[in-house]
């Protein structure tokens, strides 16, 4: 009976000092969560109520949005609860589901942002063409393939964990992620192989494609006049300082994961809060102070409060 236990049952040993802090970590985890939810809330609601939001930028914003609290919906209720249990665990199944949710959403951001360079690309570089190449169909589409690719790839590397027997049964960290991969007796060629693949489909190629999109719009811009230099500097900016933000974020879990064993507890703890607490909280307050129509709308809604 107990080495059933132990085999469906995982424990989440990356709280530090969890007896000492455990009412602290819950107050600031939970105020992070409901400013995330409110913030990002605030801006989706704005976007779709207000009829000259509803632009192919602005739309994209509200997915990149929603796709945040998507995110924050899988790690922080979970995180919240364990915060104030005595004991941290998670059924191996829960354990594969919330990590491939994880793992999906930060995927669809991949593509979200991709989308949304193309869309600048087309509105800088072929402003007459615009209204043609970047219509509802064209959104649409985007916005599917954002959110059923990585949830597509990322669903298959994670049925494959079903058939991979453990030899341990302690995470070292908060939530589920890519450290489940060390709980495995054998480590599998074929989840190894396919988890590059996926990598490079979903994170690597996006982020080319960004990379390339907006050095063509740098380019073309500065053969341009002063007007439409302020413009591309002005539209871009926000989307690369998400683009930032998020980069930060995928270095920041890539070396927790990496440097396991080589990071104290304590200091695993503070860049996993790093990089999971403030990631989606920035993207709505860096497109509410600099994109204009939106920062005129919030200011509107505070005039009115």
């Amino acid at each position: 009976m107990d080495v059933k236990l132990n085999v469906t049952l995982l424990t989440l040993g990356g709280f530090a000092e969890l007896h000492k802090y455990r009412y602290l970590y819950f107050v600031v985890i939970f105020t992070l969560y409901i400013l995330i939810l409110c913030f990002n809330s605030t801006i989706v609601c704005l976007i779709w109520t207000h009829k000259n939001l509803h632009e192919p930028m602005y739309i994209f914003i509200a997915a990149l949005l929603i796709n945040s609290v998507i995110y924050s919906m899988i790690i922080y209720p979970k995180l919240l609860s364990d915060v104030l249990s005595e004991k941290q665990t998670i059924s191996y199944p829960l354990c594969l589901f919330q990590g491939f949710s994880y793992y999906a959403s930060a995927g669809s951001e991949f593509l979200l942002l991709a989308a949304m360079a193309y869309d600048r690309y087309v509105s800088i570089c072929k402003p007459l063409q615009y209204p043609v190449i970047m219509n509802r169909i064209t959104i649409y589409v985007c916005l599917i393939l954002a959110w059923l690719v990585p949830a597509f790839e990322i669903a298959v590397s994670f049925v494959l964990y079903f058939n991979v027997k453990l030899c341990s049964f302690t995470l070292t960290g908060i939530f589920c992620n890519n450290s489940i991969y060390k709980l495995q007796c054998v480590p599998s060629v074929v989840i190894s192989i396919y988890g590059v693949v996926t990598l490079i489909n979903i994170a690597l190629l996006p982020m080319l494609f960004i990379l390339f999109t907006y050095i063509r719009i740098l380019r073309i811009s500065y053969n341009c006049c002063r007007e439409t230099r302020r413009k591309a500097l002005k539209t871009c900016l926000p989307h690369l300082l998400v683009l930032i933000n998020f980069s930060c974020f995928i270095v920041f879990d890539s070396v927790i994961i990496r440097l396991d064993s080589d990071l104290s507890k304590t200091l695993r703890l503070t860049l996993t809060f790093q990089s999971i607490l403030f990631h989606p909280l920035l993207n709505p307050i860096i497109y509410g102070l600099k994109m204009n129509e939106i920062f005129k709308h919030i200011q509107t809604l505070l005039c009115q409060v």
